[in-house]
């Protein structure tokens, strides 16, 4: 009853002051009338603070999110199924389910009675325009009287999370160098296309089922040779996230950086889709393999969290992909990028892979005076320039480039003389 009487809204406060002040004028007054008023005033507040008090629901609440993950600019939708599991009906009950700021203000519901045993769903949409994870609820519950007087306040402390993936936008179909650099038994890609006599063997080893052997390969190389009745071939390719947050600019949903992050999603998702094994590293620390199964909900997971690095360095994530490297397809999205940062950069050349760099002018995403246009041009030209000269694809990416019509640069090749002709005909696409 004494957090009933807590609970008292501004209504049932108004209703105890009248009733004073009505009990007070009666007695100086000597009006019995005006006291029996105020006696009612007094009395019904009092009740329906008896009436919320002693009520005992026992509510149940579910919460499904459609979808779990949503794009960035996208909505969602977030459906509360509440059920009443006593015989008692409710009163009326208003519904608040916490959001953060960025999903938008928190949705009320008001649902007028649940009947015993009875359940009901309501629903609303959250929409956000920054990449993250978010916290939906606690769902709150206001308990109410049906004059408004007294009003008391549950919570459920269950809380979902919404994931904001970057957006994914679908790339072409190009054919990339070094798409058939993998791993297996073999270095050829096709194999056992031309008969039983060209048949792709290896050495026999020990547990090899001898119905494998191949006796013509036997005799030619006088060892012991078995078929190779399965190639365990993956295609591999490494995405590469510059995330130091000196070499982006720009601020929100439209900086520099965000576009790095929508470019290494679709791109991911792209390679996944081409049968690619993938690994993911990024300046911040990152290092994931995508798995075949779940490998997409770790790749758009990770990047809807991932963050500028304040002590990022190239040297650092040059080393971080190194560690286990071993060939394949390497496809980098960096931001600016000085001469000695771009000469780095060689060192993933090892073990035939090949490289292709998406270099971000990032000094477009803001306004500069005419010389340090000028100046930021000239120090992005060499860099990217390097960046070939150190035996990458280089693709030019300023503001407004949209990574589709980029693709189909990363397929062709990158001579100083070809970047700069991209890069000329880039600039003056986004100037018209």
């Amino acid at each position: 009853m004494r957090e009933a009487l807590r609970g008292l809204t501004t209504r049932g406060r108004s209703f105890l002051a009248a009733a004073a002040a009505a009990g007070i004028s009666a007695i100086i007054l000597g009006e019995r009338d005006l006291l029996r008023v105020a006696i009612l005033l007094a009395a019904l507040p009092l009740l329906a603070a008896a009436y919320v008090g002693r009520s005992r629901y026992k509510l149940a609440c579910t919460r499904s999110l459609d979808p779990g993950r949503a794009p960035v600019g996208s909505s969602a939708r977030v459906i509360l199924r509440l059920q009443n599991m006593s015989r008692l009906p409710t009163g009326t009950l208003l519904l608040e389910d916490r959001l953060p700021y960025a999903l938008g203000s928190r949705p009320r519901v008001v649902l007028e009675r649940l009947g015993a045993h009875q359940a009901s769903s309501v629903a609303y949409t959250v929409r956000a325009d920054v990449r993250g994870r978010y916290p939906i609820g606690p769902l709150v519950i206001r308990l109410t009287d049906p004059f408004g007087l007294c009003e008391l306040t549950r919570s459920f402390p269950s809380v979902d999370r919404l994931t904001v993936i970057p957006q994914v936008v679908t790339l072409p179909a190009v054919r990339l160098a070094g798409e058939y650099a993998g791993t297996g038994d073999s270095r050829a890609r096709s194999v056992a296309v031309h008969g039983e006599d060209d048949a792709a063997t290896r050495e026999y080893r020990r547990g090899d089922d001898l119905r494998r052997v191949h006796w013509r390969s036997t005799a030619r190389t006088g060892e012991l040779m078995v078929r190779r009745e399965e190639q365990p071939w993956e295609s591999r390719a490494t995405v590469v996230l510059d995330t130091r947050v000196y070499a982006h600019r720009g601020e929100g949903p439209t900086a520099s950086f965000e576009w790095a992050v929508s470019a290494a999603a679709s791109i991911s998702m792209h390679l996944r889709a081409a049968g690619y094994k993938l690994r993911m590293v990024t300046g911040s620390g990152v290092d994931i393999d995508a798995a075949e199964t779940t490998g997409e909900g770790v790749i758009l997971d990770t990047l809807a969290d991932v963050k500028l690095a304040q002590n990022g360095d190239i040297s650092v994530l040059v080393e971080q992909v190194r560690r286990r490297s071993d060939g394949g397809l390497v496809i980098g999205i960096f931001g600016a990028l000085t001469v000695p940062e771009a000469e780095l950069l060689a060192q993933l050349r090892g073990n035939g892979a090949t490289c292709i760099g998406f270099a971000i002018d990032s000094s477009t995403w803001v306004n500069l005076s005419p010389g340090e246009r000028q100046e930021s041009d000239r120090e992005h030209s060499a860099a990217a320039l390097a960046l070939v000269h150190s035996g990458w694809r280089s693709v030019p990416v300023v503001h407004g480039s949209t990574l589709p019509a980029l693709w189909p640069a990363a397929a062709r090749g990158s001579s100083g003389f070809a970047w700069r002709a991209a890069m000329a005909e880039t600039v003056s696409g986004v100037n018209r």
